[in-house]
């Protein structure tokens, strides 16, 4: 597994952007700015070949670091950390992985942020039938330790069409199914950045695993792939 870690001059820089971000600044600290996203994007790559090993990854992806300020309140022009997402190879293979390196803010994620309304509704029915498998791969007390519980936004009562009496009613109603794991500035810094993630990332697997086999099939377990 490849090793490599965000340095000092990483946090130092996103931090100095922080209180001035703005483009007459930024133009006058580019040549900073690329160096810092040469590191940055060393330890995606990094990431990425780590997580190769145990996933089949179709690419990596290094977000930009400028905002789209269209239509948003916060006119700032630039983002105050470096971020990258990982996409799984084919319609087989589902969810995604996400890395975020900021300030006393860093964190990596996995899971689904916004499935369509025919993939959401699937998932539902299948809780609404059975999610003791989900249940118990959220369970596992190693997973537990690395990721702790199922976040994402949901809808307060109960989606139209299910009753708010159900027993899996707390994630039927999610919209989103994401997991999340922090990282203090220290531990980013660490050589072993790259590993612990691509292992965090690795116990991921029996979700992605169950949620795949779910978004590919119908209830009775038919494929619907090519379909």
């Amino acid at each position: 597994m490849s090793n490599t870690s965000i340095t000092k001059e990483v946090f130092n820089f996103l931090n100095t952007l922080k209180e001035n971000n703005d483009r007459e600044w930024f133009t006058e600290n580019k040549k900073r700015f690329k160096a810092t996203e040469t590191v940055a994007k060393s330890v995606f790559q990094a990431i990425y070949e780590n997580v190769q090993e145990h996933d089949d990854i179709e690419r990596l992806k290094t977000f930009r670091i400028y905002r789209d300020v269209r239509f948003s309140h916060d006119k700032t022009p630039y983002k105050v950390n470096f971020s990258a997402g990982l996409s799984r190879s084919g319609v087989q293979l589902r969810g995604g992985y996400y890395i975020h390196i900021q300030p006393k803010g860093s964190f990596i994620a996995a899971g689904f942020w916004a499935p369509n309304k025919e993939d959401l509704l699937r998932i539902r029915k299948e809780w609404e039938l059975d999610a003791s498998e989900l249940r118990d791969i959220l369970a596992n007390k190693n997973f537990q330790k690395t990721w702790g519980e199922l976040t994402g936004d949901g809808v307060k009562t109960a989606p139209k069409g299910f009753s708010k009496e159900d027993p899996n009613i707390d994630l039927i109603r999610k919209k989103q199914f994401i997991l999340v794991k922090n990282f203090n500035d220290k531990a980013v810094m660490d050589p072993k950045f790259a590993t612990e993630v691509s292992e965090a990332f690795k116990q991921v697997r029996p979700f992605f695993d169950l949620m795949s086999n779910i978004l590919t099939t119908d209830l009775n377990g038919a494929s619907v792939i090519g379909q």
